[in-house]
């Protein structure tokens, strides 16, 4: 993904860091148990051994064992359990 300039400025200026103005995601891994994911667009699937979220830049998917979602808003969730997998894939918009 390449960095507009404008942004770069704004950067600089701010100090604030990339994933909150390109609305990327970020991803908190905490041991096998705890994964917290910002800037998030939306919940695919839900089951007690996998979860599906998508995000701008693709899909995340987390394999493991009493999965449960906790503490989400409208940006960040967590996710809790037995964590065995965590899979990124990349998605393509028209455009790029």
């Amino acid at each position: 993904m390449k960095k507009n300039k404008g942004y770069k400025k704004i950067d600089k200026i701010l100090e604030l860091p990339e994933e909150v103005y390109l609305d990327i995601p970020r991803i908190t891994i905490t041991g096998f148990d705890e994964i917290i994911i910002e800037n998030f667009k939306g919940i695919l699937e839900y089951e007690k051994f996998f979860v599906r979220i998508r995000s701008s830049i693709g899909l995340i998917n987390i394999s493991g064992y009493n999965l449960n979602l906790e503490n989400m808003t409208n940006d960040d969730i967590k996710v809790k359990g037995k964590i065995e997998s965590i899979e990124l894939e990349r998605t393509f918009d028209e455009g790029d």
